[in-house]
């Protein structure tokens, strides 16, 4: 999932986390959370498909952790699987529809379909994370780019224009942190013009 940890200090964060999902496994190897916690580590740094298999195996002891299916949608999506993201994110929905977190698992979806080339069905899935949460500003940079690909420039704009009013700060160089390099650099750069389009701030 992205933006789990924070940017300052993040190797020590993660390696922290890592170091205390091991500990937790050692005492309960059977602890669906540890996996899950494990494997969001390992695919935080790199070791995506470690990752996913840490995930499914934190499913196989309870095939009802919601947010392991939706994690494991997204990690696909890194990994050249981004078709099997959408199926991920329908059971987690369907495990728990009003998950906190539910903005996010859209999203994710937006995420795959703009990894697959297919913008509108992103837009469709982004503005389905915006309804479920608005004050989620990634998603609103999301849709911005994708609208401003799309060619609705105007539409674009105002979607930045929401995303900065949630974000002020927000600069195109906080996307190249928020997405993992592992994700098809070509498509990441084309997200990147569109924001730029859009008129998300470059620096």
């Amino acid at each position: 999932m992205p933006r789990i940890f924070s940017p300052k200090d993040r190797d020590a964060q993660l390696a922290a986390a890592e170091a205390a999902a091991i500990k937790a496994l050692s005492l309960a190897p059977d602890g669906p959370l540890a996996h899950f916690c494990l494997g969001m580590v390992l695919a935080s740094t790199g070791r995506v498909e470690q990752g996913i298999a840490e995930c499914e195996r934190a499913l196989t002891i309870n095939p009802n952790l919601a947010s392991a299916h939706a994690t494991i949608g997204f990690y696909k999506a890194l990994v050249g699987r981004a078709a099997e993201t959408e199926s991920h994110v329908n059971e987690a929905l369907r495990l728990s529809p009003r998950d906190a977190t539910v903005h996010i698992w859209l999203m994710m979806v937006g995420i795959s379909k703009v990894v697959l080339n297919r913008y509108d069905d992103a837009a469709v899935w982004l503005r389905r994370s915006i309804e479920a949460n608005r004050n989620n500003p990634m998603s609103h940079f999301l849709l911005s780019a994708v609208l401003a690909l799309l060619g609705r420039l105007d539409e674009a704009r105002a979607a930045a224009a929401s995303g900065l009013a949630l974000n002020p700060q927000f600069k195109i160089a906080h996307y190249r942190t928020f997405l993992p390099e592992r994700v098809n650099l070509e498509q990441r750069e084309r997200v990147i013009e569109g924001m730029r389009m859009a008129g998300v701030p470059e620096e």
